[in-house]
């Protein structure tokens, strides 16, 4: 599984996934190269709302269609951080480009913007991060712990977290009830 590239793809935990961090997650991997992949889980909602979290950061907000927008769980690593997955990519100050359409913003700038109605038409706002060393993810993925399939952002800004997971497993025709807990290799 060398040179592999999942950057815009989606992990999808095995049901044998014991870690209760990746339990039934979907992660979306926003960069996957040698020096190991980073991703957002993106669909585990925690108990803060954005307007909270604006509040706390000191941002006022004008723009009051956001007030109950849910914030996420990311992942384990950073979770004191904020992290916006978003569509258009957009000019923010701290952005990793995941590709031609969809940004990682940490920086502030970008919550002021969604603040004042004027951020990325698509976002998705998360505590923490998941991430892997050099040949981590691979290995988990030869261990079976993980699916993968091509991303299809629709997923993650257009379904209901609780639907997110299944309508993942069938981008790979596979209903999640089907799979077992076993590995098997040849």
């Amino acid at each position: 599984m060398e040179n592999v590239n999942l950057t815009h793809h989606f992990l999808i935990a095995m049901p044998n996934m014991a870690d209760p961090y990746f339990s039934k997650s979907l992660t979306y991997i926003c960069e996957h190269n040698e020096q190991g992949a980073l991703g957002i889980v993106v669909n585990r909602a925690i108990d803060l709302t954005l307007s909270s979290l604006l509040d706390q950061l000191d941002i006022p907000a004008d723009n009051l269609e956001i007030g109950n927008t849910q914030v996420h769980f990311g992942g384990p690593v950073q979770m004191d951080r904020g992290f916006v997955l978003h569509q258009p990519l957009g000019q923010w100050q701290s952005t990793l480009q995941v590709n031609d359409n969809i940004g990682l913003t940490t920086s502030k700038d970008i919550l002021q913007a969604v603040a004042h109605g004027a951020g990325p038409s698509k976002f998705f706002v998360t505590l923490g991060y998941a991430g892997w060393a050099p040949g981590q993810l691979e290995h988990e993925i030869s261990l079976n712990a993980w699916l993968t399939v091509a991303a299809d952002t629709s997923l993650i800004f257009d379904l209901s977290l609780e639907t997110r997971f299944d309508a993942a497993m069938q981008l790979l025709g596979i209903n999640a009830s089907n799979l077992s807990e076993d590995a098997g290799h040849a």
